[in-house]
């Protein structure tokens, strides 16, 4: 999102809130957030909390705002639950609703943004600005990444490619062959073969948190890999494209690998790589919000639920940072839980700890 991510209130308009802060006005909860410099924490208007000092104090449109620019969310007035229960973050789910079932009922594809419009009420560049700025994606792409979800199942039970574009609602296979390579990563025949044909290159090199497997396709990195033996780490891989063409590549990947390694080694703060991954809308959604997390700065299960409009999606949250094949690229270890612990990792709460030790040392010493 990029619409009001750093959105804040000036002159009169803030007076009012800063007045609506100090009257704790429930009334206009949903409505903004306010955040305060000294604690890095922000709130919604009536939080009961100790009222801060003026010059502390920003406000912001969403909590997505004042999550980009380093805040976390109040956990004992939890402002998200009072944004998402607002009209825009409602009309977000009904679209939502309504493509599902237009993909469910036909099989000419996506509705248009004038079907949609008409369904909600809105105008359709309404609509689309609303639906982007809340879930990240437009409502057509929201609707191409749900019916490449139905076209990878079929084609993984089985059914031949003709049979599986219909099921997923393309109208015909040149309108899907026109967008494969794009969301697959490669033609559907390719993937139902389980990427035969595929070309994945891949090198293991020594890094601070053991072996470091970097595996990519042209476009981007396709897979990022932490552990003690090379064998399983390759395994993986395989697993993961069983019939692609996978080989190692000592020379191809070089810029992109000594950027990680300077990365794992505190000297380069910002990862900002080309990936090459598949992904349901949801976990583009979850990934995409990992991936603001600031540089030695944490969020929760339920911080990122709320965060991406999903305020009760804590679990698929945590599968989607489970199955997040590019770890640390999205960095799916900047995720704790609720408490305060670390949760799961899939190389290993060891290597989940030095990292967020390892950030927050140079975020302290970078201030």
């Amino acid at each position: 999102m990029t619409h009001h991510s750093t959105n804040r209130t000036h002159g009169a308009d803030a007076d009012a809130r800063w007045h609506a802060v100090l009257a704790r006005d429930a009334r206009l909860d949903g409505r903004f957030v306010f955040a305060v410099r000294s604690t890095g924490i922000y709130c919604r208007p009536s939080c009961p909390s100790r009222r801060p000092r003026r010059e502390q104090v920003l406000f912001f449109a969403r909590p997505e705002a004042a999550e980009r620019r380093g805040f976390r969310a109040c956990r004992r007035c939890r402002p998200g639950d009072a944004v998402n229960g607002n009209p825009q973050a409602a009309l977000v789910r009904r679209t939502c609703r309504a493509i599902d079932e237009h993909l469910r009922e036909n099989s000419e594809g996506a509705p248009s943004l004038a079907d949609l419009s008409a369904k909600t009420g809105l105008s359709p560049h309404h609509l689309q600005r609303t639906f982007k700025r809340l879930m990240g994606i437009s409502p057509r792409q929201y609707a191409d990444a749900k019916r490449v979800g139905v076209l990878k199942t079929q084609l993984r039970k089985g059914d031949d490619v003709t049979t599986a574009l219909y099921e997923a609602g393309y109208g015909s296979s040149s309108r899907l062959y026109e967008r494969a390579n794009g969301q697959l990563g490669m033609t559907p025949a390719t993937y139902r073969r389980g990427g035969q044909g595929m070309q994945i290159g891949y090198t293991i090199v020594d890094s601070p948190l053991g072996r470091l497997l970097v595996a990519a396709t042209k476009r981007g990195i396709s897979a990022l890999y932490l552990g003690d033996s090379d064998a399983k780490i390759e395994s993986a891989l395989r697993h993961e494209y069983p019939n692609a063409e996978v080989h190692r590549d000592q020379n191809g990947m070089g810029n992109w690998v000594r950027t990680i390694l300077k990365h794992l080694r505190g000297l380069e703060p910002r990862l900002d790589l080309p990936v090459d991954v598949q992904a349901t809308a949801f976990q583009r959604r979850v990934w995409e919000e990992l991936r603001a997390i600031p540089y030695g700065s944490t969020r929760s299960y339920s911080e990122i639920a709320r965060a991406i409009g999903h305020p009760k999606a804590n679990r698929a949250v945590a599968r989607a940072c489970a199955t997040n094949p590019v770890s640390v690229v999205i960095p799916c270890h900047r995720v704790v839980r609720e408490d305060g612990h670390l949760g799961g990792y899939r190389w290993g709460l060891n290597r989940k700890q030095a990292l967020l030790e390892q950030e927050h040392r140079m975020a302290e010493r970078n201030r």
